[in-house]
């Protein structure tokens, strides 16, 4: 028995093997966001855990900061249960005027972003043999170096040019190979590659 296990387990590492070395690889990170969902045009949404400073012209009695409910939604003087998350400041700042108008007059706001968690579809999560496995909010320029920072690079057990990445592109799931162990033990910097909003990194442990 011991003999078709470990037979068994052979074949699952060439068969895992094949299915990461068979993936495409995407270019090497180009230094500004890549044109692939035109992240150049990025504009960052809310998302629960965010503090919102909100502010209303001459009308310093409403004017607060306030954090993001798990639900979406914010209360502020004079507004009350207002959805927030997904969408941008200045649109937030609107919807704000919009209610506000039925106690001031003509009112002017400002919403400034602090913490910035963002939304959970846009965060980039990591998933497997990272030293801290997490989701990180999207930052326009991440690249994949930034994500192994944040995360602590790797865990001893980790087999790093295994990994893959999962991105949805129009509507559609891709998957790609990434050469972590080359770009962080062997500084191979073509290994870098940029990151979008919502991607997914999903490290596995090696085989002995």
């Amino acid at each position: 028995m011991g003999i078709y296990r470990a037979l068994a387990v052979g074949l699952a590492v060439l068969w895992l093997a094949g299915c990461a070395s068979g993936l495409p690889e995407l270019p090497p990170a180009a230094g500004k966001p890549p044109s692939t969902s035109d992240p150049a045009r990025y504009t960052y949404l809310i998302g629960p855990g965010d503090s919102l400073n909100i502010f209303v012209w001459h009308n310093p009695d409403v004017s607060t900061t306030v954090t993001v409910r798990p639900d979406g939604k914010i209360t502020t003087p004079l507004v009350e249960d207002l959805l927030v998350a997904g969408k941008t400041p200045t649109q937030v700042a609107r919807e704000i005027e919009k209610v506000l108008a039925t106690y001031i007059k003509e009112p002017m706001v400002t919403v400034m972003v602090g913490g910035f968690v963002g939304p959970y579809s846009e965060q980039i999560r990591v998933l497997g043999a990272a030293a801290r496995p997490q989701a990180l909010p999207y930052r326009q320029g991440m690249t994949l170096a930034d994500v192994m920072i944040a995360v602590g690079g790797l865990n001893e057990f980790a087999a790093g040019n295994r990994a893959r990445l999962i991105r949805f592109v129009d509507g559609e799931r891709r998957e790609f190979r990434l050469r972590i162990d080359d770009l962080l033990k062997d500084g191979d910097i073509s290994a870098n590659v940029d990151m979008l909003p919502g991607d997914t990194l999903i490290i596995p442990e090696a085989w002995f």
